[in-house]
């Protein structure tokens, strides 16, 4: 794949993390990694945002933000109230197109959930996946609640036609309850896509060369780890 769009069910739930992970297994092959920010917001000019701590994380790679705004609102709210004209769905498409010339790996890193809206036009995520034809990774918590979000987020995604590549809950409990770990079963028929793995919670604070070499554990093999969904389930179970 040389393009992956990494989206969620909401936000702060994980998505940063999972794909400096991505970078993380992709940079230790030799590849050459883009990551693309379409709309950053609550960060003020000149402070480290998203792209920032990808990279921090998960080592080398090019990034590109096509918008930002300092408050943490919705891209569409946050451009508005700046008297800006936000991201269309064909500018992030282009850019991606322009990327793949250059890098093996192109990630697109949503802002929120995958119908988070760019601008007021409406373009979201899902309708830059769609022109792009890229398959998403769905970030989710691990607890009670998740379960409905991914169903909805996989019928929107089947809805446009955009496939769903898998799920990864974005920040696996050190405790699981009893919701954790039975979303392990359930996740895989709610998303109507494979769980493809499990980031533990405070992942992002680890330094980055533990960071580094730990991703490959919380991945599975076709997003280049060796992380088992099978296995890891039985165990927590």
């Amino acid at each position: 794949m040389s393009v992956i769009v990494v989206s969620g069910t909401g936000t702060e739930i994980g998505k940063t993390v999972v794909t400096a992970a991505l970078v993380a297994l992709a940079g230790a092959t030799g590849a050459r990694i883009a990551v693309l920010k379409p709309a950053q917001t609550g960060v003020g000019p000149g402070e480290p945002g998203d792209l920032a701590e990808v990279a921090r994380l998960g080592g080398e790679a090019h990034g590109v933000e096509l918008v930002r705004f300092g408050e943490p609102l919705a891209p569409a709210t946050a451009a508005r109230r700046a008297g800006a004209a936000g991201v269309r769905a064909e500018e992030v498409a282009e850019t991606v197109e322009k990327l793949r010339t250059e890098y093996d790996l192109v990630l697109v890193e949503g802002a929120g959930g995958l119908l988070v809206r760019f601008h007021d036009g409406g373009d979201t995520l899902a309708d830059a996946a769609r022109l792009l034809a890229a398959p998403v990774l769905v970030v989710t918590p691990a607890g009670l609640g998740t379960l409905n979000s991914v169903a909805l987020t996989g019928e929107a995604l089947r809805a446009r036609g955009v496939e769903q590549l898998g799920v990864v809950v974005g920040s696996w409990p050190e405790v699981p309850d009893l919701a954790a770990r039975c979303n392990l079963v359930d996740l895989p028929e709610a998303a109507g896509a494979p769980l493809l793995g499990a980031v533990p919670e405070g992942a992002g604070r680890l330094a980055p060369a533990e960071f580094r070499a730990a991703a490959g554990g919380w991945l599975g093999p076709s997003l280049g780890g060796g992380w088992d969904a099978e296995a890891f389930t039985a165990a927590v179970g």
